[in-house]
């Protein structure tokens, strides 16, 4: 095709009529008017560092890695205390709390068998606190109790009176307490038969040889606590023993022994020659 001389190319009304008219740079829409150039970018905001945690929360971190890491013999008594109270008490600044119990009681396994209407009287501890208290001693008493099922107790006897002065020996008022064994004298159950005052306890031997009847036990340990802490023997200690031990003869029930527990010491009847 021969293009015609002169074309410099489609006039504007051209373009227009091929909808590619294009507005003079002068003359921008109305709704383009007035807008500023975009400006530039503003630098992204640092956020402020993490604020570091309270005083006692750093103090828990740390305790809960000297436990993990260098085991609980690492832990003083007022630390052990806290690491209890640290679930029970999550808001709460544990050490005055710890310290408190320390000086009201003594010791940290004074503190766990303290009674739970004087645990509530400590500042800051509470219910929850007091329970934590208790949750720990029940599951020191059961582990150790647990030790005693499959063995044969007068071979184990350490073990026996360990756990025994564990669960009586802080005892505010008398608790009689009978084992029953079996024909290897291993434990069947280990029951509360009569609970007293601080200085006298009733115990029925009709009650407690029916009860070995129907364990099908085979012989008995007698235990009881001197509230006092002086472990020795009473006349009627000595006196109640022998009726147990001739009303259980009657059936064929043998009875081993009769443990007193004190403070710090435990008194045998049988090695004292009383049984």
């Amino acid at each position: 095709m021969h293009q015609g001389r002169g074309q410099k190319g489609l006039s504007d009304a051209g373009l227009f009529s091929l909808g590619l008219a294009v507005e003079p740079a002068r003359g921008r829409s109305r709704a383009g008017a007035g807008r500023k150039p975009p400006g530039p970018v503003p630098a992204a905001v640092a956020e402020p560092p993490e604020a570091a945690p309270p005083g006692h929360l750093g103090h828990r971190s740390r305790m809960r890695r000297k436990l993990l890491e260098a085991g609980p013999d690492a832990l003083l008594d007022h630390e052990l205390l806290e690491m209890v109270l640290f679930l029970a008490l999550p808001r709460r600044d544990t050490k005055p709390v710890a310290r408190d119990l320390l000086r009201r009681f003594g010791g940290f396994a004074d503190a766990i068998a303290a009674p739970p209407h004087e645990l509530r009287q400590v500042e800051g501890l509470g219910e929850a606190g007091a329970a934590a208290l208790k949750t720990v001693q029940a599951a020191a008493l059961r582990l150790a109790r647990s030790e005693l099922r499959e063995r044969e107790l007068l071979n184990s006897w350490d073990k026996l009176t360990a756990y025994l002065t564990a669960s009586l020996a802080r005892e505010p008022v008398e608790h009689v307490r009978v084992l029953y064994l079996d024909t290897r004298n291993r434990l069947i159950a280990d029951e509360a038969q009569a609970r007293g005052t601080v200085n006298h306890t009733p115990v029925y031997p009709r009650e407690v040889v029916k009860r070995a009847l129907e364990l099908q036990a085979t012989a008995l340990i007698l235990v009881h606590n001197h509230p006092s802490g002086d472990p020795t023997p009473s006349r009627a200690d000595v006196e109640m023993t022998a009726e147990i031990k001739a009303a259980a003869a009657i059936f064929g029930i043998v009875l081993h022994d009769h443990l007193i527990i004190g403070k710090g010491r435990q008194v045998s009847l049988r090695r004292e020659g009383l049984l």
